[in-house]
């Protein structure tokens, strides 16, 4: 477990090792997302935004069922083909 202790300004200093562990960077925005019980995750918003942003793709690559790498080939070679002369 680690603590921080709120300053009057309302800031905090982040332990170390949460800083490590959700690879905190200075500067590096930190999202808190309070959960229906109460209980406040906080997560490096960055990578938070990116899995936000995978899971986005990932839905969308299902609707044109793209489920695998061939799948992804077989699109990207009809892409490609696109705009050639025949």
């Amino acid at each position: 477990m680690n603590l921080a202790k709120l300053s009057a300004n309302g800031q905090i200093t982040v332990p170390a090792e949460v800083r490590r562990r959700l690879r905190l960077m200075p500067g590096d925005k930190v999202l808190f997302v309070e959960k229906p019980n109460g209980e406040v995750v906080v997560a490096n918003a960055a990578l938070a935004a990116l899995a936000g942003a995978q899971e986005t793709f990932a839905d969308a690559a299902e609707d044109f069922g793209v489920r695998d790498d061939g799948d992804v080939q077989a699109l990207v070679d009809e892409v490609r083909g696109w705009g050639r002369a025949s």
